[in-house]
């Protein structure tokens, strides 16, 4: 590898990725996905992070796939290349620790569907959102069939793809792609404060909350208060629960809480 095209630290729980390709707007190619790859494996496997915060260098997000490396020659060897990209992509989507992307410049392609793959999205006022797919005669990848309509209802989901027109990030703020703007020079502030804010909350009532979220709109009622019967049940016998109720009752600050703006 000639750079290194992912970078990650980690602080008080919080591990900070960076795509890091930024003279081509970070530009999602082979070694950066094999990099992501290794980084989200580690992620998953490592308990003492506990909350993850996704950005890109260089004042923009990610431009997409590089299509200088775009250069499959049969179905099976394209299939094959999508297939190991969800072999990790998984990690990210299904990550049961906090999530947040922060957007600034170009979120197009893969890199949009980076930033649906978070929990929360914070952009600046700059930031430009497409699904850029169709203009080079391709469909989404990066569950991005999975996560838009769940984000932005499938009429606006297929409008967003079939178009491949570009959306600002207030628009993207309407819709629902986005939780809040803030200026450039307070980007990584804002997502890192939400991020420390979430490493806080009980590991497991996250966890078991954001996989139940996840599963609640291709499950039946039925199923959901199942979910919820049982991650209750081990969610009341935690530490933290305790904890928590103590305080409350003896009037001392909470264990966790949501960072104002």
């Amino acid at each position: 590898m000639s750079e290194q095209t992912v970078l990650m630290t980690i602080e008080n729980g919080v591990a900070t990725v960076t795509l890091n390709r930024p003279g081509v707007k970070n530009a999602l190619n082979l070694d950066m996905r094999l990099e992501l790859r290794e980084t989200f494996t580690r992620i998953r496997a490592d308990r003492e992070i506990r909350a993850v915060l996704l950005r890109g260098a260089g004042g923009d997000f990610c431009s997409g796939g590089d299509v200088r490396g775009m250069n499959a020659t049969t179905a099976e060897a394209g299939r094959n290349r999508i297939d190991d990209l969800h072999a990790w992509l998984i990690h990210l989507t299904d990550l049961d620790r906090p999530v947040i992307a922060a957007v600034d410049g170009v979120c197009y392609g893969i890199g949009f569907s980076f930033a649906l793959a978070a929990d929360f999205v914070i952009a600046t006022p700059r930031a430009r959102f497409c699904m850029a797919f169709m203009k080079i005669g391709l469909v989404p990848d990066g569950a991005a069939f999975y996560t838009l309509p769940r984000v932005v209802g499938l009429a606006r989901a297929k409008e967003l793809i079939f178009s491949a027109r570009e959306i600002d990030a207030e628009e993207a703020r309407q819709i629902g792609a986005v939780l809040e703007i803030v200026e450039p020079d307070r980007l990584d502030a804002r997502a890192r404060q939400i991020a420390a804010s979430l490493a806080q909350a009980s590991p497991l009532a996250f966890g078991m909350s954001k996989r139940a979220l996840n599963q609640s709109l291709g499950s039946d009622l039925q199923t959901m208060l199942a979910m919820e019967s049982a991650a209750q049940g081990i969610a009341l016998t935690t530490d933290f629960h305790r904890e928590a109720v103590r305080r409350f009752r003896e009037k001392e600050p909470p264990l966790f809480k949501w960072p104002a703006a």
